[in-house]
């Protein structure tokens, strides 16, 4: 035998037993809905797959409390587990104001000594057949690294604005009756009913907001001192006017100082207001906070008024990242649970490969009041991707950028534009936390 059949004969050999392998761990794993006594194990190997590092035991507490067990998945093999999924059952915020139901994808994690072998895939797979056979039209998540999601049809669909304000030196300019609004400070604690009473008033008026079910409140509330940076416990204030709360904001503050004087950093946790002055005085009052020079934001909406109150808005020092995304489960049901800006009328070609029952052709008719779609065999306007169609469903991407970036194809003059118009929203989406 020559050297070079000699070499392909053991590497087909090498493959062949690779190939057995892998077979074989895949006959010995068992995916399955996770048991309430296996939830340490289930949850360690999640923390594992993001470094390890403990999280302190209020947080631990609180995601045992409101892990969806029979919404959970866990891939055991020979009686260890060895990768974990879950689905929170929310409500979400679509343009138009409507409440949709939606799998909010979390915990997703691969134990290092099982990747690459289709671990990953076979949960996704499981677990967007479940969210189909619960009827939620919906699946969300935030994604650690964006690059995986694509492959099951996610997209970035809201972002958040990011800034580190130089206090210092810019200046905040406030709308009339501003003045009007008395702060005060208050336990977050004692306070946390009126907040979220409040949190849950301006629910129906951003797309992305999500509903909060009970226990996550208690989100918002997490102050564990391993976690703070050398800043203070959690404080929180209120906006009233009238004697009713129109506001209120959770933030930090790090002290420093140094040869020249106080360096100190005012780090905002949540600000949430129902009117456009309460809002500016709870942005004057983070501004203004003694013995500080600058305020970091993170993850708020991307047109937050207060970018245009600013005296100098570079030293803002703004940055946009992905936020939440989207992937649409059912088209049909989806698309027909929002309302759209202008009358549409458009017939979308669907590619999905992995969820093939949203492939083929959907005709969407709709408007301001409400839409219908379902299958037909009439022409195509506009052939996509079920991505492209989770990056625009918010109203926070136009389909335009997308066909520019050859990932909407128009198949008749005009379909691109009365769809960018029909597909926008007042308010860009924002999802207010994490999950």
């Amino acid at each position: 035998m020559t050297g070079d059949a000699a070499g392909r004969s053991a590497s087909s050999a090498a493959g062949r037993h690779e190939l057995r392998k892998v077979r074989e761990m895949r006959e010995s794993r068992e995916t399955r809905t996770l048991l309430r006594d296996e939830w340490d194990e289930w949850y360690d190997t999640f923390l594992r797959t993001f470094g390890g590092v403990p999280e302190p035991a209020e947080e631990r507490e609180l995601f045992r409390d409101l892990t969806p067990h029979d919404r959970s998945l866990g891939v055991w093999d020979a009686g260890r587990c060895v990768a974990t999924a879950g689905a929170y059952d929310f409500r979400l915020t679509v343009p138009g104001g409507a409440s949709v139901p939606a799998a909010g994808v979390t915990m997703v994690g691969v134990s290092a000594t099982h990747r690459r072998r289709g671990v990953l895939t076979s949960m996704m797979r499981r677990q967007l057949d479940d969210v189909r056979a619960w009827g939620e039209p919906l699946a969300v998540l935030t994604a650690s690294e964006p690059d995986i999601y694509g492959r099951f049809g996610y997209a970035a669909a809201a972002f958040g604005l990011h800034a580190e304000i130089d206090t210092s030196r810019v200046r905040l300019s406030v709308p009339p009756g501003t003045d009007d609004v008395r702060l005060r400070y208050a336990d977050p604690v004692a306070e946390l009913d009126v907040c979220e009473a409040l949190y849950a008033r301006t629910v129906p008026d951003r797309p992305g907001m999500l509903a909060r079910r009970p226990g996550w409140e208690r989100l918002g509330l997490l102050d564990p001192e391993s976690g703070r940076g050398g800043a203070s416990p959690l404080q929180c204030v209120l906006a009233e006017r009238d004697g009713e709360v129109t506001g209120y904001v959770r933030f930090r503050v790090r002290p420093e100082w140094r040869d020249s004087g106080h360096n100190g950093q005012v780090l905002l946790q949540d600000l949430t207001a129902a009117d456009p002055a309460s809002e500016a005085a709870l942005w004057r009052f983070l501004f203004g906070i003694d013995l500080t020079t600058s305020l970091k934001v993170r993850g708020r909406p991307v047109d937050e008024a207060w970018q245009y109150l600013v005296s100098d808005v570079r030293r803002c020092e703004l940055r946009v990242r992905d936020s939440l995304y989207v992937r649409l489960v059912d088209v049909g049901a989806a698309l027909e649970a929002r309302t759209y800006q202008a009358p549409v009328d458009v017939v979308f070609e669907v590619e999905d490969a992995f969820c093939p029952w949203n492939a083929g052709r959907w005709r969407l008719s709709g408007d301001t009041k409400g839409a219908v779609c379902g299958r037909t065999s009439d022409a195509a306007d506009l052939a996509l991707s079920v991505r492209e169609l989770g990056a625009v469903y918010l109203g926070g991407v136009g389909p335009a950028p997308l066909a520019r970036a050859g990932r909407v194809d128009e198949l008749r003059r005009g379909a691109l534009a009365e769809a960018a118009v029909g597909f926008g929203a007042v308010t860009a989406p924002w999802l207010p936390h994490g999950f």
